[in-house]
């Protein structure tokens, strides 16, 4: 028999400032209803900047442009069950656009605006304590150029 690989799941989440609010989704979880960046999954054949800038719009209608990375943010959820999940996320900041017409994600169940004192205030409410990581890490002024994340693409073998 094979042996099983272990792989982290890699994410990506957008932080978005707009007049001292930060855009956050109000999202249908297993534990309910939570507050999260936009944030998803690296997909195959997928840059990190091209994730962010899916799963942004994906979550928001709001066309995201990255321009810098936060943090790299790693996370092991353990499960009564199993050896549990390990998450790599890469947040990025940036600007969004006017929203679009388009439909959000099914789990999604509305956008919001909100300040960090009234996020700090229902932290109850986060999807995972990264929620609030990332922003004070923004706040804090922390930023790696884009190209701090490089890809390299490699073709068919020879």
């Amino acid at each position: 028999m094979k042996p099983e690989t272990w792989a982290p799941h890699v994410t990506v989440a957008a932080v978005v400032e707009r007049d001292g609010r930060f855009l956050v989704v109000e999202e249908h979880t297993s534990a309910g209803l939570r507050l999260n960046q936009p944030a998803g999954h690296l997909e195959t054949g997928e840059t990190l900047a091209e994730a962010v800038v899916r799963e942004t719009l994906e979550e928001t209608a709001h066309p995201f442009t990255p321009e810098a990375l936060i943090g790299v943010y790693m996370t092991h959820w353990a499960r009564p069950d199993s050896d549990g999940t390990t998450y790599l996320r890469f947040t990025f900041c940036g600007s969004a656009g006017a929203v679009t017409d388009r439909a959000l994600d099914p789990d999604i169940v509305r956008t919001l605006w909100m300040t960090a004192d009234e996020l700090r205030a229902c932290t109850e409410r986060h999807r995972t304590p990264l929620v609030m990581r990332c922003i004070d890490d923004y706040l804090a002024g922390k930023r790696f150029p884009l190209d701090f994340v490089h890809t390299h693409s490699v073709g068919p073998p020879r």
